[in-house]
């Protein structure tokens, strides 16, 4: 454990002595805010209607605010971290095989799962930070409104688990390469795969749909935006999380013996 929490602590030195923390959390802060300010005056807009005298008789419904604003907008910050996120784990592997550190990470004496699970908990970590950025704009809706904190809650676990998955998926492809270009754009490709991988179900029997129904990693996270904890969503994105670590540390054992 110790070995794990001093490769993690080096990875986020790494990133905040170069621009790239302050770049990625400060280019997601400004698309989360720039969204959130579009859906919160679509929301007012909404509610200010609903409000006017006469408007849609005495059935009214009042706009809930989990339900017509932050459910869109946690649907939107996923939107955000697929274009986000490849950059926090483009660097992982390939900046140290580019500069020739990765003899010495792998010569060192601490296992490839010591390694991996450090690199994983520094990326984490990071997008832990920029996901808190988020917590001054659904402040203010706590300050002025009353939304429901478990759904807000529920929604913000869904996020941390989707990212734990393109983290994997960015972490796998960075040990295949030395290129961060190369790993920042093919992490964006297969994580974009896996978001429209359901576009091709149509054409597919019910079982075949079925399945890639299932692998689709945004379908996963529909219930806990609406803030419903399903079991079997949790259980997918773990799964995919060790997955996607099992198959680093495949990767990472292969340069290894290569070098």
């Amino acid at each position: 454990m110790r070995n794990i929490f001093a490769i993690a602590q080096k990875e986020l030195k790494v990133y905040f002595a170069s621009p790239i923390a302050y770049v990625i959390i400060g280019l997601f802060a400004l698309l989360f805010g720039y969204f959130y300010s579009a859906i919160l005056s679509f929301f007012l807009r909404q509610s200010l209607q609903v409000g006017q005298p006469g408007f849609g008789g005495p059935t009214t419904i009042i706009p809930n605010v989990n339900q017509h604003l932050i459910r869109p907008l946690m649907s939107t910050a996923t939107t955000i971290l697929l274009f986000v996120l490849p950059m926090v784990t483009m660097r992982s592997y390939s900046e140290e095989k580019r500069s020739g550190t990765i003899e010495l990470l792998l010569t060192s004496p601490v296992s490839d799962w010591h390694i991996i699970l450090g690199k994983f908990a520094g990326a984490m970590a990071l997008y832990t930070m920029m996901l808190a950025v988020t917590f001054f704009h659904i402040g203010f809706l706590f300050l002025y409104g009353e939304p429901e904190w478990i759904p807000v809650a529920i929604s913000y676990l869904g996020l941390l688990l989707l990212g734990g998955c393109v983290v994997s998926v960015g972490l796998l492809i960075s040990s295949m390469t030395r290129n961060q270009a190369v790993s920042g754009m093919a992490t964006f490709a297969v994580v974009l795969l896996l978001w429209v991988i359901n576009l091709m179900a149509d054409s597919t029997g019910p079982v075949t749909r079925e399945v890639i129904t299932y692998l689709n990693i945004i379908e996963h996270f529909e219930d806990f935006s609406r803030g419903v904890l399903d079991t079997k969503h949790i259980v997918y994105y773990l799964s995919f999380i060790a997955f996607g670590l099992f198959l680093t540390a495949k990767s990472v054992d292969s340069a290894r013996w290569r070098s």
